[in-house]
């Protein structure tokens, strides 16, 4: 529907997991919603990211499992992975889910309207009305007005000064989701999250894969024994990892990527020999993952006085950027498709003037679904220490754990932050089997008054993974049962 006579009380721009939850709960409290989408329904999230890359994941722990099949005393003829159609079954999977959006706006009576939006500015007569420009992919415009925008754009991958996406030797995360063949050999730029995960991913189908990172660990944003844990995870199962290093150029060779990377130094140190210092790499593929920029570009902000801010849409606190005007998700730099649904829940009750529960920054739940999984909530030990926060500190490996012995999968542990005083969570930091599950629980004891000593007289069931979060807890007050 692209009726230029349209008038709505919200026009959401954007339906990833922003935009989508966002115009869905503004028809649950009444308001006429529209939702504009330039491409799939669903966004990255659901399209190119979060899902479909949930799905790769899941076939190379299942590759994985199969290659050790015989520990379970199974036994089974070749093992061998079918490259096009694991990418069929990650495509058929985002489709599906995409499909599952458009239902949910029918069943929701939100109308979807397919095209690319830009602001125009209030409308002519109108104090209250904004109005926006949609264009099809036909070339063919109209206009729709809106009383509240909300801009849930999103945001999409970058790359390095000099270093030119190429999308067949130099790629970024969509191309890593559908390359023609499964490359031999793969170099990735960056330890983040989306770095990792396609490294898992392709070591585990038996590509040769090397990760280059700036930072001097991998997965920087973890607490340092996470970053540690992984890095002799990944060890053990063939991926190199070249920490503290930065990338110099990196050149489409025809049949390969010549790379060059040297170590980045810290600041003050003695002026060294760089062409010594130098390594040179090749590699079939070389995947860059070193982050995201927001999708704020031929939106027309500037007819609205929306500014930007470091690249990002700039909001209160209230997620506002106008008048009658909102953002949310990774077009603001808040990343993660979790924190973008609460954000979108939390403008639509605010727009609705209902009660609008605020988003708890301080307890969103981080997870990457490498293997071996991460899973974090709250301040790492090395923050809390440095705001002198009182913590008591537990680990509990998985190693000690029945189901994880059953489950033939001890790698990793839980470590759990609690307040000296107050016994509330600091903070919660897991590596290992199904954590990405088990962060729930952490996460409700840091949003709610569960405190250690509830949640250690809390009955886990045995055997599960879920022990782990007990055991963990009960070595900070200084009485673990199982170590």
């Amino acid at each position: 529907m692209t009726s230029g006579d349209q008038v709505y009380d919200v026009v959401v721009i954007g339906s990833g997991p922003g935009g989508y939850v966002a115009a869905i709960r503004c028809t649950q409290l009444g308001l006429k919603t529209a939702c504009i989408e330039r491409a799939e329904l669903g966004g990255i999230c659901l399209n190119w990211g979060c899902i479909p890359t949930k799905a790769l994941l899941r076939t190379a722990e299942l590759l994985e499992t199969m290659h050790h099949a015989k520990d379970f005393g199974i036994v089974v003829g070749e093992i061998k992975p079918d490259f096009e159609a694991i990418i069929a079954r990650s495509r058929g999977i985002a489709d599906k889910v995409s499909k599952g959006v458009a239902f949910l706006f029918k069943k929701n009576k939100i109308d979807s309207i397919a095209g690319t939006a830009k602001l125009l500015g209030r409308a002519t007569g109108w104090k209250t009305m904004h109005q926006i420009s949609v264009t099809d992919n036909d070339g063919k415009a109209s206009t729709v007005q809106a009383k509240n925008i909300i801009l849930a754009t999103g945001a999409r991958a970058k790359s390095l000064p000099g270093i030119e996406l190429d999308d067949k030797r130099i790629i970024e995360y969509r191309r890593a989701m559908t390359l023609p063949e499964q490359p031999k050999s793969m170099v990735v730029l960056g330890a983040g999250a989306i770095g990792v995960e396609f490294a898992s991913f392709y070591r585990a189908l038996g590509t040769e894969v090397t990760i280059v990172e700036f930072m001097p660990r991998l997965v920087p944003n973890e607490d340092p024994e996470i970053s540690k844990e992984l890095a002799r995870a990944f060890d053990k199962r063939g991926i190199k990892s070249l920490v503290d290093h930065k990338l110099i150029a990196a050149t489409n060779q025809g049949d390969r990527v010549a790379i060059t990377i040297e170590p980045k130094g810290s600041p003050g140190e003695p002026a060294r020999d760089t062409a010594a210092a130098q390594k040179n790499l090749e590699a079939e593929i070389l995947l860059v993952a070193v982050g995201i920029a927001a999708n704020t570009e031929n939106l027309g902000l500037e007819q609205s006085g929306v500014q930007i801010e470091r690249g990002w849409i700039k909001v209160d606190k209230d997620n506002r950027c106008g008048d009658g005007l909102y953002a949310i998700g990774d077009v603001i730099g808040r990343g993660l498709a979790h924190v973008a649904s609460a954000e979108g829940v939390f403008v639509a009750e605010k727009i609705a003037k209902v009660h609008a529960e605020p988003v708890r920054y301080d307890a969103i739940p981080a997870c990457t679904y490498c293997s071996p999984e991460i899973a974090s909530v709250g301040l790492t030990e090395e923050k809390a220490r440095a705001q002198n926060i009182p913590i008591k500190v537990g680990k509990f490996p998985f190693s000690a754990l029945a189901k994880a012995r059953a489950a033939g999968d001890t790698t990793g542990f839980v470590k759990t932050l609690w307040h000296a005083e107050t016994g509330a969570l600091v903070g919660a930091h897991l590596i290992g089997p199904a954590v990405t599950d088990l962060i729930a629980e952490l996460t409700l004891a840091k949003t709610t008054e569960v405190n250690a000593e509830s949640l250690v007289y809390t009955i886990h069931a045995h055997p599960t993974f879920a022990e782990t979060i007990k055991g963990a807890t009960e070595a900070a007050l200084g009485h673990a049962i199982d170590l």
